[in-house]
């Protein structure tokens, strides 16, 4: 069954249709931005051309609206949620990816000024702490809606990074790295 050419956001689009039951493009970018966006990143125009795509492999379903803009809504078929279901059975995944600019000067840091550092750190003290507010805004929303429970947990993941790195920025702020 997986003899195609499938990517990280083909399984995206598949389970955001599947989560949505019918979409368009617009409702899987609003969807997007509103959750997965926040602990995965990619370009959102791939929101546009994919469904097409998958909806020419037999995945999706589409159909147009009768009038207005004439939009494609998307449906997931049978064979798309068998897709969808292997992929999700599938126990393997890539390591976990860190790519954050403040550890890339971080990284740097013996090239610039020790208060450079410093100041470095106590920014991504700022926003790490805005995150987690953040976070702790859209736990404290959807907390007692019922069918939630594997969003929520993603967002659980996400508030504990945020807090080791919060915990680590604060320690670079207060005692940073000494240069040789």
């Amino acid at each position: 069954m997986s003899n195609r050419k499938l990517t990280p956001t083909s399984y995206l689009v598949l389970g955001a249709v599947a989560f949505l039951v019918r979409a368009t493009s617009y409702d899987l970018k609003s969807f997007v931005q509103l959750s997965v966006s926040h602990f995965w990143s990619f370009p959102h125009s791939q929101l546009y051309a994919e469904p097409e795509r998958l909806a020419e492999m037999g995945l999706l379903s589409d159909e147009r609206e009768s009038g207005g803009r004439r939009r494609r809504i998307y449906s997931i078929t049978e064979e798309g949620r068998a897709e969808l279901e292997a992929w999700l059975a599938d126990p393997e995944t890539t390591p976990f990816e860190l790519r954050d600019m403040g550890v890339l000067k971080l990284f740097f840091g013996n090239l610039a000024r020790p208060e450079d550092i410093v100041r470095l750190a106590k920014r991504q003290v700022e926003t790490v702490r805005k995150q987690i507010e953040e976070y702790r805004g859209i736990e404290e929303r959807f907390k007692d809606v019922t069918g939630l429970d594997y969003q929520l947990a993603t967002l659980q993941c996400g508030i504990a990074v945020e807090e080791a790195t919060l915990a680590f920025w604060e320690r670079i702020a207060k005692d940073p790295p000494k240069r040789p």
